[in-house]
């Protein structure tokens, strides 16, 4: 009776909000982000240590609800030229290219094979929006200009992200590269951005202005608001379907709905920011969850403090540097870098791809051997990969809070130069 109750979607749902204000609470104890008190609950409950709570489907179907509510509220403070500018592409091109060779060259120093370090080198290429975007967000400093660059180069980040993936994907798999597979990755991905947000920046809100002009829109003041959130959804599977983060497509539907002024209808960001508190706690907790450090051996610990050292130095170097050589200053320079570094759920995306494939090596293989270690390696790859993101996350938040304390609340004309002029 006891195990059927707590297998209930209730009892879980019960819990892991229970968890999420257990994360508010420490991080008021330790007077840290939300975000680092939500994780560390979720280590504590999760396999690592209590094994109250594990990564089931339920929690990670909760958990993407969490990160594409996150991303529409915070595309809400963007406009379209926010995200379109030729310096943020330069910052994203730069920053993938330094951490991938970092990745892979930390791992090939360590002893690691040629496909656990392609794996790991494009694991480090991926910024994770969702984590930096909610802590400028916490912090009151997404209205600066460096806040601004470090989103629209995130967002461009995760479609080279994708290309790069598709690549080693194909490294893995076949030892060589298929340049149509690749070339029709990038049309995809570049053409559902610019389609998705340019068309939608003009239909959207024209659409939303209508609606709340209409006698259901008096009835129903929910009604715009149901709409709203359909959009959100339907850009995130789009996303999807065309091999980018659904957390990019949510962005982009709450860049479309931005200021739309409504006379009759709820207002949609009130709305979502409700929907926010709830899944989006989930969705951090669900990070602390995922990583499992009971896999950790002895001898993996200098590997993965190494590789936690190069994910954020290459991340610095490599987004930073392109911030300061192009005319910004050296404190939102490095505000860019270190915002760029978590990896977060995109990278444990591609450690989860990596496991599957060792998986379907071991399956494949014919002696049982050979197949035992092909699991180890793959289990390796997985969880370096998933501590090296969960650190990065972390660290974030304490860094911000040092160097950026001075910047919170205040107004954008403060700030040292706008990267858009």
């Amino acid at each position: 009776m006891l195990e059927e109750l707590t297998s209930t979607i209730e009892f879980q749902m019960s819990l892991l909000l229970f968890v999420a204000l257990g994360g508010y609470l420490l991080a008021t104890r330790i007077h840290q982000s939300a975000v680092i008190g939500e994780i560390l609950v979720g280590l504590l409950v999760g396999p690592s240590v209590l094994g109250l709570i594990t990564y089931t489907d339920f929690v990670q179907s909760l958990a993407g609800l969490g990160a594409i509510i996150l991303l529409f509220v915070i595309g809400f403070e963007f406009e379209l030229r926010d995200i379109t500018n030729w310096k943020y592409f330069v910052i994203a091109l730069v920053g993938v290219i330094v951490p991938w060779i970092g990745g892979y060259f930390t791992s090939v120093f360590f002893g690691m094979d040629f496909i656990s370090a392609i794996f790991i080198g494009t694991a480090l290429t991926a910024t994770s929006i969702a984590i930096t975007a909610n802590v400028l967000r916490e912090m009151g400093i997404l209205h600066q200009p460096f806040a601004k660059a470090i989103i629209g180069a995130a967002v461009i980040d995760d479609i080279l992200s994708l290309i790069v993936l598709s690549i080693c994907t194909d490294l893995a798999a076949t030892g060589s590269i298929a340049p149509v597979a690749v070339g029709l990755t990038i049309v995809k991905a570049f053409g559902f951005v610019i389609i998705a947000a340019g068309v939608g920046v003009k239909l959207i809100p024209w659409l939303i202005t209508k609606m709340d002009g209409t006698k259901i829109a008096r009835k129903f003041p929910e009604f715009v608001f149901i709409f709203a959130m359909m959009i959100a959804f339907f850009y995130a599977m789009m996303a999807e379907a065309v091999g980018i983060s659904a957390i990019v497509g949510a962005f982009l539907a709450g860049v479309c709905v931005n200021r739309v002024s409504l006379k009759h209808s709820l207002d949609i960001k009130t709305g979502s920011e409700y929907l926010y508190i709830i899944f989006a706690s989930i969705f951090f907790v669900s990070l602390g969850i995922i990583a499992d450090l009971r896999y950790i051996t002895p001898e993996m610990i200098l590997f993965i403090v190494i590789l936690t050292l190069v994910a954020i130095v290459t991340k610095v170097v490599g987004c930073g540097l392109p911030a300061k050589l192009m005319g910004m200053g050296w404190k939102d320079s490095a505000a860019i870098g270190f915002g760029m570094m978590p990896r977060g759920e995109v990278a444990m995306i591609v450690g989860l791809i990596a496991l599957a494939h060792f998986q379907e090596m071991a399956a494949a293989a014919l002696d049982p051997l050979e197949a035992a270690n092909l699991v180890t390696l793959g289990n390796e790859v997985f969880i370096a990969i998933v501590v090296v993101s969960l650190m990065t996350t972390i660290i974030l938040p304490m860094i911000y809070t040092v160097i950026l304390s001075k910047e919170k609340k205040q107004k954008p004309d403060v700030c040292e130069q706008n990267p858009e002029t």
